[in-house]
């Protein structure tokens, strides 16, 4: 399992289409995953444009996957300015 945090930059002007799409779409995943995404956005613009964070933790490569897919049929790519940045991260452990 892997915690997923995505970012990208979302237009001012496209924020109020924006929300509802994203809110939608992660609890759809949610039902079907079991995965409990939270929408994140920082509190100032900058030329304009917000920057937004979905996280999604706890995820497995099938939700990965998944998540995609819904990005995709939700039309998101078409209310964000340029690509959606994946961060991936994990548990630490000590090392020895």
């Amino acid at each position: 399992m892997v915690d997923l945090f995505i970012y990208y930059k979302v237009p001012g002007e496209h924020a109020a289409a924006l929300w509802p799409r994203v809110h939608a779409m992660q609890a759809q995943l949610a039902d079907r995953y079991g995965v409990d995404g939270r929408l994140r956005r920082r509190p100032h613009d900058q030329d304009g444009l917000q920057t937004w964070m979905e996280i999604y933790p706890a995820a497995d490569a099938a939700f990965e996957t998944a998540l995609a897919d819904a990005v995709r049929d939700a039309g998101i790519a078409a209310l964000i300015d340029g690509p959606r940045h994946i961060e991936v991260f994990t548990d630490s452990s000590p090392c020895a």
